[in-house]
């Protein structure tokens, strides 16, 4: 078993749902049950499976919560930009938590390779 905390994608995915939360705060009321949910809840399951994995007893397992932590980040950056096509999220708040998700994605994507080799 390793501890989560010590992964640094893991903290990176964690500012990420930081960035989210704090991002979706402002959009509309209308999409509180709607993209706003749906975002968020994607975002969280990004750390949330990089700690359960930790919590599995093989790097098989291990490997596995990844690739549905991986799942997520790519979910998050269609409902980023669906956001930003909808004009419910601004180009410039775009551009900067999408760097982020790129960082997290290529992060998690080199852990996945390690994990599995």
């Amino acid at each position: 078993m390793k501890d989560f905390r010590q992964i640094q994608v893991w903290h990176k995915a964690h500012q990420l749902v930081l960035d989210v939360y704090c991002l979706t705060r402002d959009f509309p009321s209308e999409e509180k049950y709607g993209i706003t949910s749906q975002i968020r809840r994607a975002a969280a399951s990004i750390p949330t499976n990089i700690a359960e994995g930790c919590g599995r007893s093989s790097d098989k397992d291990f490997a596995r919560f990844l690739q549905m932590s991986y799942g997520s980040v790519n979910e998050v950056d269609y409902l980023l930009l669906l956001a930003k096509d909808l004009l419910i999220l601004g180009s410039e708040l775009y551009e900067r938590i999408n760097n982020n998700l790129v960082e997290v994605k290529k992060m998690l994507a080199a852990l996945i390779r390690k994990v599995k080799s």
